[in-house]
């Protein structure tokens, strides 16, 4: 290319990527998420994803040793065996996978929480729209442009980018390490994240290392290049700097090299100590597609699966420590999210198929620790077709970030969420938390919703009961799919009943599901003919 024509596109073309010594930067002008959370005067919170892609087996990871039995039945050539499973304080029926000790560490000193059976109405299993799904907040039925990080940046920020950086906000809005910005990113306009294609080109730019341009023609416009772009990028030198002012971190971190997400999250951790005012950062490691050797026959603690946890186990646990050594820990919340969990039956592979529902961890020293929901009810003769039951709407999870971490105001949450999401407590006490995980696992250990007769076989009256407030009651089949509301809406602290008709719905296992504002309860239901 010559350099006039190139000088020409450049002037053209303010979303170019740009390629700093080697380092590719993407910058997008307007992620409305990004843009609200870098702009909250209120905190310096900050707020990493870890995205796991392929779809996490939720029943390996976090085992329900109280539905051992019937786990044996239904998966007996992966199961982890339950001596095995890692103990957690407070929670004697539920272990982690062996390899997770970080993890299992994290939770017993109050640093993780857990929600159980995360998922959405009618769950897709296409790697690509469900990862979509989780991206944007939307619904099974809705495709949407925007990311969920990214309304809420257009919400706080509505004229972004006129004016950026500036004194205000000199720094990226948010902060990828990756090819791609996430679609989580994207706001009404354009996205407004950053890209860092990977680790070793993150040290060649902060140290000064140009990849070796050829010694021809090519080579001098090559270096040309290089030179423009890192004049034109606004945000090249205050990442530099962030970067350059930690001079030592924390040993915790394995080998670089040998656990891409560690590497990822190490970088993370520089740039919040450095003065970065980066609200949002994602990750990501995969594959946990694991259809086939998902364990080693000869010892299901090992395999595909066992490797991947670990790798997550470790890089969480290496970066908790490390912004504990830093001394910015209280300021960063962690969550974890992957597009869908997997069956609860195995197949003949080694491996466990696409599925519903899972667990999504959050760490950090100001998270509410402990497990909000209940182990998954395991039926005793499992079918290929049966999943774990949704408990929470991960779009909760979403909007009590949201409210709890990020400050957004309860009555603004709709126009970001685009629904009315129950809030769960997710932060530690704060003005803006719900309530205690323990208090409302102890609430929901009272029978809130039945139905009576069940089995049935054409009507059943459902009975249920609230606290008061946003109430909602449901009815999914054993694949996921929403077959009716039965209620919706705000009631008066009480008991209530409603008849349910079976509408030609096979016969087999179908789930009814109560959420009572931040309380969750989940009954069997079946159908006979």
């Amino acid at each position: 290319m010559k350099r006039r024509k190139f000088i020409s596109a450049l002037g053209q073309a303010a979303l170019l990527p740009t390629v700093l010594n080697g380092f590719s930067f993407k910058a997008y002008s307007a992620s409305p998420l990004l843009q609200a959370l870098a702009a909250a005067s209120n905190d310096d919170h900050v707020l990493v994803l870890v995205q796991l892609s392929g779809g996490n087996d939720g029943l390996n990871t976090l085992l329900p040793l109280d539905q051992y039995a019937n786990l044996s039945t239904a998966r007996n050539n992966i199961l982890i065996p339950e001596a095995q499973a890692l103990k957690l304080n407070g929670y004697a029926a539920t272990g982690l996978h062996p390899v997770m000790t970080g993890m299992q560490q994290l939770f017993n000193n109050g640093q993780v929480g857990i929600v159980q059976g995360a998922s959405y109405p009618t769950p897709n299993f296409s790697h690509f729209r469900a990862t979509d799904i989780w991206l944007t907040a939307s619904d099974a039925d809705v495709t949407l442009t925007t990311g969920w990080t990214g309304r809420y940046l257009d919400y706080e920020y509505p004229n972004f980018p006129t004016g950026y950086p500036n004194a205000t906000m000199p720094d990226p809005l948010a902060l990828q390490i990756g090819t791609t910005v996430s679609l989580a990113l994207q706001g009404p306009a354009v996205s407004m994240g950053m890209t860092i294609t990977n680790p070793t080109n993150f040290y060649n730019l902060i140290n000064g290392i140009t990849d070796p341009a050829p010694a021809n023609n090519y080579g001098t416009e090559l270096t040309f290049i290089r030179e423009v772009a890192q004049q034109a990028n606004a945000y090249s030198a205050v990442i530099k700097t962030a970067a350059n002012s930690i001079t030592s971190q924390s040993s915790a971190y394995p080998t670089p090299g040998t656990n891409t997400l560690a590497d990822q999250l190490k970088i993370v951790a520089r740039l919040i100590a450095g003065g970065l005012k980066t609200k949002i950062y994602i990750v990501n490691i995969g594959t946990f597609d694991t259809h086939s050797s998902q364990v080693v026959a000869a010892d299901t603690t090992t395999g595909t699966h066992a490797t991947i946890l670990g790798k997550v186990s470790v890089a969480i646990s290496a970066f908790m420590n490390d912004l504990n050594y830093l001394s910015v820990a209280d300021r960063v919340v962690g969550m974890t999210f992957s597009e869908f969990g997997r069956r609860i039956i195995s197949n003949a592979s080694l491996g466990t198929d696409h599925g519903v529902g899972a667990p999504m961890f959050l760490f950090g020293n100001k998270v509410q620790s402990g497990i909000l929901g209940t182990n998954p009810i395991i039926p005793a003769n499992a079918t290929v077709n049966d999943n774990v039951a949704m408990q929470y709407d991960f779009r909760s999870v979403y909007a009590s970030l949201l409210n709890e971490w990020l400050c957004v105001p309860q009555g603004d949450l709709n126009q970001i969420m685009l629904e009315n999401f129950q809030l769960l407590p997710v932060i530690q006490s704060d003005a803006c938390t719900v309530a205690g995980i323990h208090e409302l696992n102890k609430a929901a250990g009272t029978n809130l919703v039945s139905c009576y007769p069940n089995p049935f076989t054409s009507r059943t009256s459902v009975t249920f009961t609230t606290k008061g407030g946003h109430t909602l009651v449901q009815v999914f089949n054993a694949e996921g799919k929403l077959m009716k509301t039965l209620v919706n809406g705000d009631y008066s602290a009480d008991t209530y009943s409603t008849d349910y008709e079976n509408e030609g719905h096979a016969s087999g296992l179908y789930y009814l599901r109560l959420q009572n504002e931040a309380i969750q309860q989940v009954k069997n239901m079946e159908v006979v003919r």
